[in-house]
């Protein structure tokens, strides 16, 4: 697979959805000057947030082509920031050919993007951490596509930074980097997905080969154990693997006939964002809380 990640079939999404009154007013559009240009992100701030307590950090990566204005939308988690407290930021890519996008990979040779998106993100996050009281031991990466690409890029080149890593239809690139310590790593993905397709082509690596490396580096089990929720809608299989070094886990979501979506569906009565929120936050920098 090519480290030129960002050349694929751009699906244009209708995003769909606006903030309440309430959640629009809790949250703000910060600037940043990084490595030469202006850089944006969106931070939400829960109502019960009072500066005594320490509390987690979710950033949220939309992907190729998009705004965070409508991934805010699109993979809303306001209402789950405000019922759980934690601080939500959605980063802005930059642009690369005209298009929004995020450079999961260091720059250099084989690498069309010049986005120094790793220091951004570093950037941003000690410019939040230095107006909120945040739990630096709990700092998340979530993203869709191109953002789930981020997170794994972070996954691999910012370690010191990342407690655990939720991908949505995205794919692991093959840039693989020092990580430093366990990692607990979830993945949802549709068999149906005409972007990044489920068993891999020439570009993409497949999901498996993305979870064998993470069940090999996190030293999990093997073999998973599964769970099925047939619906009217959907089928969707869950499979976790558990017991790795500090008891982190790999887990996946895997929805037949899924397309290239931030999924809509419930597992259990759990939408996408919660079943992210849900397993991120059983760990912090140091594995299992």
């Amino acid at each position: 697979m090519k480290i030129n990640i960002f050349f694929f079939n751009l699906i244009l999404i209708t995003l769909i959805g606006c903030s309440s009154d309430d959640n629009s007013k809790s949250y703000n559009t910060n600037t940043i000057f990084h490595n030469g240009i202006n850089r944006e992100y969106i931070i939400y701030i829960p109502k019960s947030y009072d500066k005594t307590s320490a509390i987690p950090l979710v950033l949220n990566f939309h992907g190729f082509g998009g705004s965070v204005s409508e991934f805010m939308n699109y993979a809303d988690m306001r209402a789950l920031a405000e019922s759980e407290i934690f601080i939500l930021a959605y980063p802005q890519g930059s642009y690369l050919n005209g298009f929004s996008h995020w450079n999961a990979c260091p720059t250099g040779s084989g690498n069309k993007s010049t986005a120094d998106d790793f220091g951004f993100i570093e950037s941003m996050v000690n410019e939040i951490s230095s107006s909120y009281n945040l739990d630096m031991k709990r700092l998340y990466a979530a993203g869709y596509s191109n953002g789930g690409m981020m997170a794994y890029g972070l996954a691999h080149y910012k370690s010191d930074l990342i407690a655990a890593v939720a991908s949505v239809s995205g794919a692991m690139l093959d840039c693989l980097g020092p990580t430093s310590h366990p990692i607990p790593i979830i993945h949802f993905h549709g068999t149906s997905d005409g972007i990044i397709p489920y068993n891999g082509n020439l570009e993409w690596n497949s999901v498996q080969t993305t979870l064998d490396y993470w069940i090999d580096f996190n030293n999990t089990k093997t073999d998973p154990t599964i769970s099925k929720e047939i619906s009217l809608e959907m089928t969707i299989e869950n499979y976790i693997y558990g017991q790795g070094d500090r008891s982190v886990s790999v887990e996946h979501y895997k929805y037949i006939g899924g397309d290239h979506v931030w999924f809509n569906s419930t597992f259990q009565g759990y939408s996408t964002s919660e079943l992210v929120w849900n397993f991120v936050s059983k760990f912090d920098i140091n594995g299992l809380r």
